[in-house]
């Protein structure tokens, strides 16, 4: 049977911290955490996106306003990974590149949505006709269009010529967590030489605070690190803006064309079950022995806040993981929905190709690490399901 190693060759991303790969190692080297706005939405805290000038990577002023804000963060993202990788504007290359992409449904128009609401508490009991009209004279045309989760993938087409096989996976943290199995797996069996892979998240609009708050799981008042949102009035998640699009090669394309590698990425192992805390237990043992995270040397999580999920992560972390110092990535940048478990592999790569690691991200729950890493473990468990893990080691080390 046909192994390949992966590689990350490429990182596109983006976050409260700022625009680049360089500028969020240079945060994650210092611990330092991304902006809090506290006003904008109160009371519910959020960690916004960094000013961004859309033209670096999406140069036709058309093609940004027919965008969506999720979807230019997600385009400029991939952009800057194809720039990382040497790979952007070589169409023997993105003409021929596996894209995967994971993603929600798109954001809705508060302003119609808002229009149909005001007429219901108005008196109206024709909401179907109210619907009807409201739909018809308000909605731009492309609106149905700029909904569907495909679209991304879509205008990284148009933008970055990366036109070969496409996947959109939906599912929040779970879509992001399969996006990347999906493109490992396929480079490590041989099937694709090259591939995207990435995810957006906009927090930063009514409806997507909204589908957290409506499950009772956004943090209100002050942030606080997320081992202390136990207690925390509200649940214990604090969104943010962002996004995160890797390159990942098969080892021996990257080699023979001189690309440099950030970190080997071993097998995504992934599940999805039982929400019964002993259920959980179960599937991450499973996934630690497939993806052989106890060879780490540090551990960057992709935890979202929420309370029940994030204790059941730190008791298996103190069993299995004890003597590796852990990283909450979302202490920094907040939770990144689909782009989380990304964000968080994007954020092991760099500590492994810096030759560094990352400082501590809560200073009364994490611990120094001894030196640099040679192998970083990833674990990512969603918000409400799926559960995920990954070892990354240097690139230049043989198995």
């Amino acid at each position: 049977m046909t192994h390949k190693n992966a590689v990350i060759t490429g990182i596109g991303l983006i976050s409260g911290l700022g625009v680049g790969a360089q500028a969020n190692w240079q945060a994650l080297a210092e611990g330092r955490r991304s902006p809090v706005d506290t006003e904008r939405f109160s009371p519910y805290p959020v960690h916004p996106a960094p000013e961004i000038d859309w033209s670096g990577q999406i140069p036709r002023r058309g093609d940004q306003r027919q965008m969506e804000p999720w979807q230019r963060l997600g385009t400029f993202a991939a952009g800057l990974a194809l720039d990382d990788a040497a790979i952007k504007g070589d169409e023997a290359l993105t003409g021929t590149m596996d894209m995967i992409v994971a993603a929600a449904g798109g954001e809705r128009d508060i302003a119609v949505d808002t229009m149909i609401l005001a007429g219901v508490a108005g008196g109206r009991n024709d909401a179907d006709v109210l619907v009807n009209e409201v739909l018809t004279s308000e909605l731009r045309p492309t609106l149905f269009l700029a909904q569907l989760s495909n679209l991304l993938a879509g205008n990284i087409s148009i933008v970055h010529k990366v036109t070969g096989s496409s996947r959109t996976f939906m599912g929040e943290e779970g879509a992001g967590m399969s996006a990347l199995e999906t493109a490992v797996a396929r480079i490590c069996a041989g099937q694709s030489p090259h591939a995207l892979v990435g995810a957006a998240y906009n927090c930063e609009h009514p409806d997507m605070l909204l589908g957290f708050e409506t499950g009772q799981l956004l943090m209100r008042g002050d942030w606080r690190p997320v081992a202390e949102r136990d207690g925390a009035e509200g649940g214990g998640i604090v969104p943010g803006s962002g996004a995160v699009f890797l390159v990942i090669e098969e080892q021996e394309h990257a080699a023979a064309r001189g690309a440099r590698g950030y970190a080997r990425i071993g097998p995504v192992a992934t599940d999805a079950g039982d929400p019964a805390e002993d259920k959980v237990r179960g599937r991450l043992e499973r996934l630690a022995e497939r993806s052989d995270i106890g060879r780490a040397d540090m551990v960057v999580s992709a935890a979202s806040g929420v309370a029940a999920r994030g204790a059941t992560e730190r008791a298996f972390l103190a069993d299995r993981c004890a003597d590796k110092p852990a990283r909450v990535i979302a202490n920094l940048t907040g939770h990144l929905r689909e782009a989380q478990f990304p964000l968080a592999v994007a954020a092991g790569a760099l500590a492994l190709a810096n030759g560094a690691t990352i400082a501590p991200t809560d200073s009364a729950t994490e611990r120094a690490a001894d030196g640099a890493p040679s192998a970083v473990g990833v674990i990512g468990l969603g918000h409400a399901s799926a559960e995920a893990m990954v070892l990354l080691e240097r690139a230049g080390d043989t198995p």
